[in-house]
């Protein structure tokens, strides 16, 4: 699928913390033009997002969640948004109108209350930030990346309120297909998560509204001490 982009590219994989054989099946597979990031303690989404941004080398760069829930098919659908637009940012959405998704009545409620509730503290003029594919100009994520904090689920938002606080206007959504269907909504892992999103979004909001944190230059990310990187002998 990769190799039907049009674009020299590099596939980075972050695996956030070694709870399973994920590593040693991708050094295994050699899978051509794949850079393997793994370190063992799990530290969140967004902190694997970061570390593999710290590695990425080309003009534009992006990342999607793992598994299956987003189609990958999707990639170059945002590259050409990239271009049509001169973006400095395209943002995967679920809610755009020609999306095809897949998911719960529950989740589509929680995911519209997320964006009013967005929309009102941060005054973000973009319908879903946090489905997991999004590309960037990779001069525009230099900027942004010293001043993100989240570890968590909320990282997504963070990066969009710290590219509107640095005067990036050039954001558009594109497209995606998704099929998630969500196993509950009662368990504690689950309103757990809920909860934590909520938090760490009013943590952001302090963060930009009343620190105005993200105008400061930021620090590079402290990267794990058992950090490994593997490249494929593949070309």
């Amino acid at each position: 699928m990769l190799d039907q982009i049009r674009y020299e590219y590099e596939l980075i994989i972050v695996v956030d913390g070694l709870v399973d054989s994920t590593k040693d099946l991708i050094k295994k597979a050699n899978i051509p033009k794949t850079v393997c990031i793994s370190y063992k303690e799990n530290q969140g989404k967004s902190y694997a997002i970061r570390v593999g941004m710290q590695y990425a080398r080309g003009d534009y760069v992006m990342f999607i969640d793992a598994g299956e829930e987003i189609d990958p098919n999707g990639i170059s659908m945002l590259i050409e948004h990239m271009e049509w637009y001169e973006a400095d940012i395209v943002v995967g959405s679920k809610r755009h109108p020609v999306s095809r998704v897949n998911y719960s009545p529950i989740r589509r409620i929680l995911s519209l209350g997320y964006y009013f509730l967005v929309r009102i503290l941060f005054g973000l003029n973009i319908k879903d930030t946090q489905a997991g594919i999004k590309i960037f100009k990779r001069r525009v994520m230099k900027k942004i990346l010293p001043r993100l904090v989240e570890k968590k689920f909320t990282g997504d938002l963070e990066i969009l309120v710290v590219a509107r606080k640095l005067g990036y206007r050039r954001i558009f959504e594109a497209p995606i297909k998704l099929d998630f269907r969500l196993a509950t909504l009662t368990s504690a892992a689950t309103l757990h998560s809920i909860w934590g999103m909520f938090y760490d979004t009013m943590s952001i909001f302090y963060r930009s509204t009343v620190l105005n944190f993200y105008t400061n230059p930021g620090n590079n990310l402290k990267l794990p001490k058992d950090i490994e990187i593997y490249r494929s002998k593949k070309k």
